[in-house]
């Protein structure tokens, strides 16, 4: 049924251990990134792929924990980071519901950029470490990254991926970090709100394979815009490897793995399943290079098996 007879949709072969603490980036005044690292326990073998992964507006390292846990079970090193100024501090201890506490602010640029520089930061702590846990520090390959984000992590992504964004003084730039040799952008963010920039000018430069995922009830609970909104990401992605999942009554939360204000989802469990093979499928084929995993995501092992779930479009 998928590319390996090891697949299964419960979970891998391994037992998964979280670490956690935080990185301080003297250079930036001591900002601190704390971290959630997810590794394969009493690992012993070739080089493990290392994911970053980038949380939504007002979330957390603790965050899209089933996924992670999911892909370190088939021997990946998935790395969580908070980031300061747009992370779950903005409503914590605060009276109301957290998503009405953000709908009344509005992000500071500065507060954007600096959740972009932390990303190559954490990429760059990554290192020093591995060396100081060296029980997975020693299998860890930090030189075919990959990284994928939710929503505003999303977007953090997809700028570290090329995207361009715009800077302090409103000018178009870009953030790129050419180690990540791949992304997943779940629930993709268009920022036609930010740039009025034509569409091409911002995702046009998009260097790396990308899987875009979302679903057709993927609303914002920040921003006034839908799922066919997100498209705009994928439509005018330039790199040839792009990758689009539309799933059939799909919200906005289900990969963050919380619900938020959002209802009982009864296809959450079936959304989250096809979550998690998408994108092991995806990391196999561009960070483990297997050819059959790329073969089952491009070809029509994964439509086959999402059936009528969800809808998927390959390179075209």
């Amino acid at each position: 049924m998928f590319w390996s007879n090891d697949i299964q949709t419960d979970g891998g072969p391994f037992k998964v251990l979280l670490k956690k603490g935080e990185f301080i980036d003297e250079a930036r005044g001591g900002r601190v990134v704390p971290y959630k690292i997810y590794h394969p326990a009493d690992y012993q073998g070739e080089k493990l792929p290392v994911i970053l992964w980038s949380h939504g507006f007002g979330g957390n390292r603790d965050g899209a924990g089933f996924l992670s846990r999911f892909l370190a079970s088939y021997g990946y090193v998935i790395v969580h980071m908070s980031h300061e100024g747009t992370d779950s501090r903005l409503w914590e201890g605060k009276g109301g519901h957290p998503w009405d506490i953000l709908r009344k602010l509005k992000v500071p640029r500065e507060a954007t950029l600096a959740r972009f520089k932390d990303v190559p930061f954490t990429l760059d702590a990554l290192e020093g470490w591995a060396a100081d846990n060296p029980d997975i520090g020693r299998f860890m390959d930090l030189e075919r990254p990959g990284i994928g984000g939710h929503s505003f992590g999303s977007m953090t992504a997809q700028v570290m991926a090329g995207q361009t964004f715009p800077n302090e003084e409103d000018i178009l730039s870009s953030y790129r970090d050419e180690r990540f040799k791949a992304a997943i952008f779940y629930s993709p963010v268009p920022i036609a709100h930010i740039s009025d920039a034509p569409p091409d000018a911002l995702y046009a430069p998009i260097a790396v394979p990308v899987f875009h995922m979302t679903g057709t009830e993927d609303d914002s609970p920040i921003e006034n815009f839908g799922y066919k909104e997100r498209l705009a990401v994928h439509e005018y992605s330039a790199h040839p490897e792009k990758h689009l999942l539309i799933k059939k009554g799909g919200d906005h939360m289900v990969y963050n793995g919380t619900r938020g204000k959002l209802g009982r989802n009864a296809l959450r469990d079936r959304h989250e399943e096809i979550i998690n093979i998408g994108s092991l499928a995806f990391w196999d084929a561009f960070l483990k290079e297997d050819e059959k995993a790329r073969d089952w995501l491009s070809g029509n092992g994964f439509v086959r098996w999402i059936g009528e779930d969800a809808t998927y479009q390959g390179p075209q």
